[in-house]
């Protein structure tokens, strides 16, 4: 079972938005729309300090690690030098496989917090929830050189069990692919029906979703 994942109020990002410009056209090629829903686009992703919190935590483990083995890191190194060369397809088909094999583990457990936000060296080394798998997709690809405007971490409620979930979205040539803990292959978004989005973001916007 997934757990309730904490996210900001949707009046918090509703309001946020009321000064927000829609997206630009050439964000709008990597943008088809996401299980069916209509977005509009902010800038202003202070409205997600966990987020940037990950963020920061990630950029500094590589020149100053702490509580990072290198051990973590030239392995999954390794395993991102085995996919250059190989198609866009095989490459986040790889990545989805490679983290979903970590073991799901609640944040309150592994961190001691309703809500934690782990970085993939952390993920590595002590498994995760929903969006630490999204996170670690989301960096092995931008390491791989995909651009961050193709990538986006998606917080969603799960129609079906009626509980909060995350996922990568990755868009390739014209289509939104999902990259779920919960789902082995990747997946079309426009083949899930019971996914509605309440917002996405990557390191530099952020999107609110609304049906």
């Amino acid at each position: 079972m997934r757990p309730t994942l904490r996210v900001v109020s949707p009046l918090t990002l509703a309001a946020a938005l009321a000064i927000a410009a829609l997206p630009d056209p050439a964000a709008a090629r990597f943008s088809p729309s996401l299980f069916g829903s209509l977005e509009a686009r902010s800038d202003n992703i202070a409205l997600f300090p966990k987020w940037q919190g990950a963020l920061a935590r990630y950029f500094g483990e590589a020149s100053a690690p702490q509580g990072v083995t290198r051990e973590d890191l030239v392995e999954w190194q390794a395993f991102l030098d085995g996919l250059g060369g190989r198609s866009a397809m095989a490459q986040i088909e790889a990545v989805n496989d490679q983290m979903n094999r970590h073991r799901y583990i609640q944040d309150p457990p592994n961190w001691g917090v309703p809500d934690y936000w782990a970085t993939p060296a952390q993920f590595f080394q002590k498994n995760g929830d929903c969006e630490d798998y999204a996170i670690a997709k989301f960096m092995s690809l931008r390491a791989l050189g995909w651009p961050n405007e193709a990538l986006r971490i998606v917080v969603l409620k799960d129609l079906n069990l009626r509980l909060m979930h995350a996922v990568l979205v990755v868009y390739h040539e014209g289509q939104a692919y999902v990259l779920d803990n919960q789902i082995d292959q990747v997946m079309p978004a426009e083949r899930i029906r019971h996914y509605r989005p309440i917002y996405s973001v990557n390191e530099e916007a952020w999107w609110l979703h609304r049906s």
